[in-house]
């Protein structure tokens, strides 16, 4: 293997924390995989991977070194595509991850939009609410919704997402239409319990540029975005929901908006990616059609 190529192999197995899949993902055995890092380490006189029966992560001088190899390799393949027709199409695989519900509601039914055109690009898309480590699960980029914990990761804001208050004309009919916060006491919720830390999440709302926020009691506690919908339609309380999420069981009339003047702080969204340096073309283009995506159906 020429240099490049080493670089290759050894980003590839710090991205996917293992051997063996490196290899599947590259298409060579894996003792070629492990010949190319003892090569690269002879050739640097580091060692660049903490190697144990479980998995395979970067020692110290490996992390950047990682940082350097991304660095040449997107400098090659911009100068072997300088002159090529093809550099103006983008092209190869995005594997990315969404939350569920914004992924089979709206990025899914969109992406044969964005497939047409650019027919180069293939997408693997990950739809679920769990917590998705980019390095290890080679993903491109993921869509977060609500507040960031500081990953290191770079971020690209996609806007805020509407938050709305509703309930069923069932539960309205037998418990009232609360006008207020001050009038939460008398009524319940269905409790969103977060599915990574179980924490249920108190109702909030926004009030003199300040966000409020306090628990309601309720007897159902859910996990999960569609069950907190069913359950509200269901009559069993009051939830707090994206307004694209229930707009069509609003024009139904199987939901109605309650306290439109205090709604909650509307959630950031955000795709986080790990590299802004060399960010692909794929991925950027994917990126400037998703933010589009997002705006005409969720902030028009």
């Amino acid at each position: 293997m020429d240099r490049v190529d080493l670089f290759r192999v050894f980003t590839r197995v710090v991205e996917s924390s293992s051997f063996t899949r490196a290899a599947d993902t590259l298409g060579i055995p894996r003792s070629s995989v492990s010949a190319a890092v003892q090569e690269l380490e002879g050739r640097v006189g580091a060692r660049l991977l903490h190697r144990t029966t479980r998995k395979v992560s970067p020692t110290q001088d490996g992390v950047a070194f990682y940082d350097r190899c991304l660095q040449v390799i997107a400098d090659v393949e911009e100068t072997e595509n300088l002159f090529r027709q093809s550099a103006a199409q983008p092209s190869g695989k995005l594997k990315i991850d969404v939350p569920g519900r914004i992924g089979r509601r709206i990025i899914a039914p969109a992406l044969p939009e964005f497939l047409d055109l650019h027919p180069q690009i293939d997408i693997e898309l990950g739809v679920t609410d769990r917590a998705v480590n980019l390095i290890e699960d080679s993903v491109d980029c993921v869509l977060r919704v609500g507040p960031l914990s500081n990953s290191g990761l770079i971020a690209r804001p996609l806007g805020r997402l509407p938050l709305i208050n509703v309930a069923s004309p069932s539960y309205l009919a037998r418990y009232g239409t609360p006008q207020s916060p001050d009038d939460l006491g008398a009524h319940m919720a269905v409790n969103y319990a977060s599915p990574s830390s179980g924490r249920v999440e108190d109702w909030e709302w926004m009030a003199d540029r300040t966000l409020h926020a306090r628990q309601l009691r309720g007897r159902v506690t859910v996990n999960s975005a569609e069950a907190y919908i069913a359950c509200c339609l269901a009559g069993l309380g009051l939830i707090q929901i994206p307004a694209y999420d229930v707009r069509h069981h609003l024009e139904a009339g199987e939901l109605i908006e309650i306290m439109p003047d205090y709604r909650s702080e509307p959630m950031p969204m955000t795709l986080l990616y790990p590299h802004r340096q060399h960010l692909s073309r794929r991925l950027q283009v994917f990126a400037d059609w998703l933010e589009a995506l997002l705006e005409r159906q969720l902030f028009g």
